[in-house]
């Protein structure tokens, strides 16, 4: 909860949802919750806002979801009422909202845990579902009455709280410094936030397990992050920590890895899955994941970063709608927090579908979310969104799996003919047509693109490259995406694109050094080229320079020195920026990435041979590593652009 931004209002919508914290896909060990009997006429998706700042007066915004289901079946929707201004660390009160009829209607705002001028605020409920007592972990800090973040170090302090009465009342909070926060964890400490969960089998049965991130200060900056669980035997009376993953900073200032902001699941084996947001590490990817198989004492390995699972830097939720489908609630924009998306697993979070796959919530706006199992096949999700802002209102939805959709195929992709080449998935519906050489895919403008996966041989990283391909359009307006790879805004990415309202085309690269901020550059060309015919278009990095080449004329910038793939998201999208705002309205050809600067030369043998003087590149071949002696003149990437392959059916050829 270290965000803020302007509120606005949003007119509300009608509808419900909610959701219920379990303790995974053993939950039958565990006594059952009283599920609301659902309605004959509930319609497969529903929402409405709770909490908006002209609904509750009294509160700047609302922040910071959380929700659980108890064993009686109430709903229990918990969030930060932020009372001067939408600050991180202003005067917060923690407020609750309670569902006695599946998240149809709800009850007044009541206040669990008033802030008094400091911050109360990560709300972290979990039930015990032996006894229905609902225990809430919460984190506070003094407040202040700007909009800045607390202090570096900032001291934070868990506590703990619980309701025996189904959420009515709650006890008094207690501090839990002594238990789950060690001394040197003093520069920031936070519970959750999002549900935690109870353990329903194997000799750990009933435990109960709340994801902790913290840092440490060595009196002149931060020293080290810690991803933890803490955990507790007896229903929330005593508290341990539990699993630990830290990560020193480094010399240069940075962090491997940063993970934060857990969100929890027990598979069917017994084993605690993590999931997290990734904040700044020099890993690829905006999530990480790891896994304890010993109730949560420890981790079996380290956090790993996951560059292929789309999302901002945001904190999401993970919940286990039965054992053969988990859900996943994160934006799916990798740029911005928008574009509310919930992704599903059929292997219990060891793989997660691609955010094209999954079924979009709304492309409002959409930050921080909390999600699980209203009744069976019936889910909830409780999220930030606005129209104008994430932050403008927290929306409860309610979805079926109906609404959710059965297990969808990737659909057609097109081959990828570098060196362990993944083909590239295919969006929309690209038509093939004749191209500069063979076939090519033409765009229409609206939704076509190619998406490549992630695969750890795509990342440029600090070396030289070429991007090159052929482009053919007539579009007198709007962005035309040639080829993105990597992240979008400021993060490190390559991107060549159309400008021809500007009447330009366009080569970017940004890059960073160590900790220090992204730096861009933008190279672009004397015209638009949008005059219907195919021109050869190449970016390449040398050293110290950005060169942009059009059909052999070549305009140089200074460069910029760094990686160009880090903390992002991380795929390849031929004819579509990565948040899907904006498609080519044309076609595409002979898209290839070196991991080398290319010669004037080698691209005067492009242009004219569509192949370099002995190149071991040969058509129709893929997967192979490369010879000896060959190391750089086989491009990473490579699409032809040229073939349709549809699962089940024959491929398609064009040319």
């Amino acid at each position: 909860m270290r965000d803020g931004r302007v509120i606005r209002a949003l007119r509300a919508r009608p509808g419900l949802s909610t959701l219920l914290a379990t303790g995974g896909a053993l939950l039958a060990l565990l006594p059952h919750p009283a599920f609301p009997q659902p309605a004959r006429d509930l319609a497969p998706f529903e929402e409405q806002v709770l909490f908006r700042a002209d609904l509750d007066p009294g509160y700047a915004c609302y922040r910071i979801p959380a929700v659980v289901t108890t064993t009686r079946g109430t709903l229990l929707a918990f969030a930060e009422g932020r009372k001067e201004n939408c600050g991180d660390a202003t005067d917060i009160d923690l407020v609750l909202k309670r569902s006695t009829d599946g998240g149809r209607t709800w009850g007044p705002l009541q206040v669990v845990d008033p802030g008094d001028g400091d911050t109360h605020g990560n709300p972290a409920p979990v039930v015990d579902r032996r006894t229905g007592r609902i225990v809430l972990a919460t984190t506070y800090n003094k407040g202040r009455e700007d909009a800045g973040n607390c202090d570096v170090p900032c001291d934070r302090t868990p506590h703990l709280q619980h309701s025996d009465d189904d959420g009515l009342s709650w006890s008094r909070p207690r501090d839990l410094s002594a238990q789950i926060r060690p001394r040197g964890w003093n520069s920031w400490y936070a519970t959750g936030p999002g549900h935690g969960i109870q353990l329903a089998g194997g000799p750990r049965r009933g435990r109960l397990v709340i994801g902790v991130n913290a840092e440490s200060h060595d009196g002149g900056h931060t020293s080290a992050n810690h991803a933890a669980l803490v955990l507790s035997d007896d229903g929330g009376e005593h508290w341990r920590l539990g699993a630990l993953d830290s990560y020193p900073v480094g010399s240069d200032d940075t962090y491997r890895q940063k993970p934060s902001e857990l969100t929890l699941a027990e598979r069917g084996d017994g084993a605690v899955y993590v999931n997290g947001r990734e904040q700044n590490g020099t890993e690829l990817g905006n999530r990480d994941e790891a896994v304890s198989r010993d109730g949560g004492a420890s981790f079996t390995a380290p956090f790993r970063a996951l560059p292929g699972l789309y999302s901002p830097m945001v904190q999401g939720a993970v919940a286990p709608l039965r054992p053969g489908r988990w859900l996943l609630s994160l934006p799916a924009d990798p740029d911005r927090r928008r574009t509310m998306t919930i992704r599903s697993s059929y292997d219990q979070g060891r793989t997660w579908e691609s955010a094209e796959l999954g079924r979009r919530v709304t492309a409002d706006w959409s930050g921080y979310s909390d999600m699980a199992v209203i009744a069976p096949g019936t889910t909830g999700l409780l999220y930030e969104a606005g129209k104008a802002d994430a932050r403008q209102e927290i929306r409860f939805a309610r979805f079926t799996e109906e609404w959710l959709g059965l297990r969808r195929d990737p659909g057609p992709t097109t081959p990828d003919r570098a060196p362990g080449g993944r083909d590239g998935q295919l969006l929309g519906a690209p038509r093939l047509v004749g191209g500069r050489f063979g076939g090519a895919l033409s765009f229409d403008g609206k939704d076509s693109a190619v998406r490549v996966p992630y695969r750890p041989s795509l990342p440029l990283g600090t070396r030289d490259f070429t991007a090159v391909l052929w482009f053919r359009y007539r579009a007198g307006r709007g962005e035309q995406p040639f080829l993105w790879m990597g992240g979008m805004g400021g993060a490190p990415q390559v991107a060549l694109r159309g400008e021809p309202g500007e009447r330009r085309i366009a080569g970017q690269v940004t890059a960073v050094t160590g900790a220090g901020p992204a730096r861009t550059v933008t190279v672009r060309s004397a015209g638009a080229y949008d005059d219907g015919k195919w021109h050869q278009l190449a970016l390449r990095r040398t050293g110290d320079q950005v060169t942009l080449t059009v059909d052999g004329v070549s305009t140089v910038a200074p460069g910029v020195p760094g990686t160009v793939a880090r903390n992002s998201t991380f795929g390849v999208h031929v004819g579509q920026k990565p948040d899907g705002r904006a498609s080519l309205t044309g076609d595409l050809d002979e898209v290839r990435v070196y991991g080398r600067a290319l010669t004037d030369g080698e691209l005067r043998a492009l242009r004219g041979a569509n192949a370099l003087p002995g190149a071991p590149e040969r058509r129709g071949v893929s997967g192979e590593a490369p010879g000896a002696g060959t190391a750089g003149r086989e491009p990473v990437l490579w699409l032809p652009l040229d073939r349709i392959r549809r699962v089940g059916g024959p491929d398609r050829s064009g040319g």
